[in-house]
């Protein structure tokens, strides 16, 4: 058998992310992807190469876009030779691409990939009516044009109202936003503390562009250079002013536009490669992907859990396997799908009787240096298109370490945790 060899992120591009409706309203999931993966093949001077594989995926996704990471690939300058598929797993969409990806550089099975994500909240898909589908596949299956017309007329106006995508959860009917509102009720989150995080968000990120961290991770698209969501002049004087967005009836919502991610469309991608590959190329990784753990919640069962909670599972197992404590890390990268779930996730960890009880451990994770999380900007900030967080996180989580090793001269290690609808979660550990 081989031996598990380590996976280096060799760095990754982004197109700046746009807010619905804004730059990107009539660019396709293909287009943002081809976009994002042609940065990573001109930075690295891929054209014409067959790399091992191509992994990606977006939530919001038409029924015609059967593989869009082999179309996007194929557009990219890519040799055609390269394979290419389609994830889907939330908003840890392209954070497990890139798992996949890596695990099959560690087992040698390839040398090099690139994974990332894409969504377009702009471009969403748009179904017809559930009895007008049904009807038109009786229809279709018909034999006689005596039977077509007879299920012709069974037509009704009401048909022909469409169905509109959202994000509502299939077992609930709850939007992500209303499940957060319960959870930041339950774990009794302010406010304040909500939105005091998201300004955190915003001055990271702009910071961060004013460093030119970003100069070298974003491709210029659809007349953007920068993430059109990221405001230099917000404070909290601003947000407090915000009305609650998802709790309208009790009057005591504590989620606003201004502390939760806003839809968006965009696309990332990042390079892994096995260190010998890197080596014959003349690359040095940025950070190698150490390991990885994905959880999941019942958040619909008799005794629910939050529908965010589950990277408080997998962060705890993921630490266990490494011999490492939740202050073993330089940097943090939480996943803002809301300020509110971050700051509860926070609080898990913090608290002994969730640590005991929930997660079986005996005793409390502890607390992070809150300096150290999300340095440079967070979705709140930056923006989420759905597919494409995970590889952005990823990419600039790496270049983070690289500047950090420069910087000490000693090696850094960041912890990676991001939560998904469906009670899904995804966190990995990266070094360099």
């Amino acid at each position: 058998m081989k031996p598990v060899r380590r996976i280096g992120i060799l760095g990754g591009a982004r197109i700046p992310f746009a807010r619905q409706n804004t730059q990107y309203v009539d660019a396709s999931n293909i287009d943002m992807l081809t976009a994002a993966l042609k940065g990573v093949v001109d930075r690295f001077g891929l054209n014409g190469e067959r790399l091992g594989e191509v992994a990606a995926g977006a939530v919001l996704k038409h029924s015609r876009d059967a593989n869009i990471s082999r179309e996007a690939a194929l557009s990219s300058g890519l040799s055609p030779q390269t394979p290419a598929y389609d994830v889907q797993q939330a908003c840890a969409t392209s954070l497990q691409t890139a798992v996949l990806v890596g695990s099959k550089i560690a087992l040698g099975q390839i040398e090099v990939g690139i994974a990332g994500g894409v969504d377009s909240a702009s471009d969403a898909p748009i179904a017809v009516n559930e009895k007008l589908r049904k009807l038109i596949l009786a229809l279709n299956r018909g034999k006689t044009t005596s039977e077509r017309v007879r299920m012709l007329m069974q037509l009704r106006p009401s048909m022909l109202k469409p169905s509109i995508p959202n994000v509502n959860e299939r077992r609930t009917g709850l939007s992500m936003g209303e499940h957060c509102e319960q959870m930041v009720k339950q774990w009794k989150i302010s406010r304040e503390a909500q939105d005091a995080l998201a300004l955190a968000s915003h001055r990271n990120g702009v910071r961060a562009y004013e460093q030119g961290f970003y100069d070298d991770l974003l491709v210029p698209f659809g007349g953007l250079k920068r993430d059109n969501n990221l405001r230099a002049d917000t404070s909290m004087e601003k947000l407090v002013k915000l009305k609650p967005a998802f709790d309208l009836t009790s009057g005591h919502g504590t989620l606003t536009a201004g502390n939760s991610t806003p839809l968006t469309d965009g696309a990332a991608a990042v390079l892994l490669a096995s260190e010998a590959w890197a080596a014959d190329r003349g690359h040095s990784p940025q950070a190698w992907l150490v390991d990885a753990e994905s959880a999941a919640v019942d958040f619909f069962g008799p005794k629910p859990e939050g529908l965010l909670m589950a990277p408080a599972y997998a962060v705890p197992r993921l630490l266990a396997r490494n011999g490492l404590t939740l202050q073993d890390f330089d940097f943090y990268e939480i996943h803002e799908a809301f300020a509110g779930q971050v700051l509860c996730t926070l609080a898990a960890w913090e608290s002994a009787d969730y640590c005991r009880n929930a997660l079986g451990l005996g005793a409390p994770l502890g607390t992070i240096d809150r300096t150290r999380m999300n340095v440079n900007g967070g979705s709140v900030g930056l923006g989420h298109p759905f597919g494409a967080t995970g590889a952005r996180i990823l990419a600039s989580a790496a270049k983070q370490l690289s500047l950090h090793r420069a910087k000490t001269g000693t090696s850094g290690r960041t912890l990676i945790s991001m939560c998904a609808a469906g009670g899904l979660g995804v966190t990995a550990i990266l070094e360099g």
